[in-house]
């Protein structure tokens, strides 16, 4: 009976070490950091910049996450948990895109028309 239990074991996986977890806390610890200090030092010219790096530095905090974490590789589950993230992203992706898109022709084709002279003219 335990053969059978030793043999079912996948050892191809990734194994969840100290030293794996502090390197992601540093990560972490580095990627929330520096944000912060762009933010509070006004260290790059515009809002908008400093707006993009904050988000690129997220980006690069949720890799650091997923990675270091939540241990996702393509090795881990024959690789599907890996497949159903890029599924997720791809579903995300294509709501946020949807909804900007309806967002923004709605508030072109329903602005109120602020000149009366081209009401006048309508037929």
């Amino acid at each position: 009976m335990s053969e059978h239990l030793n043999a079912s074991d996948d050892h191809s996986g990734y194994h969840a070490s100290v030293k794996g977890y502090l390197t992601g806390f540093f990560l972490s610890v580095v990627l929330t950091a520096i944000p912060f200090w762009l933010v509070m030092g006004k260290v790059l010219p515009t809002s908008g910049i400093t707006a993009l790096v904050v988000l690129g530095f997220a980006t690069l905090q949720i890799v650091v996450h997923m990675v270091y974490f939540l241990h996702m590789n393509t090795k881990v589950e024959g690789g599907w948990s890996m497949l159903a993230l890029l599924f997720t992203g791809v579903l995300v992706l294509i709501m946020l895109s949807g909804s900007i898109w309806v967002m923004y022709h709605l508030n072109i084709n329903m602005m109120p028309v602020h000149d009366m002279t081209e009401m006048r003219n309508i037929p």
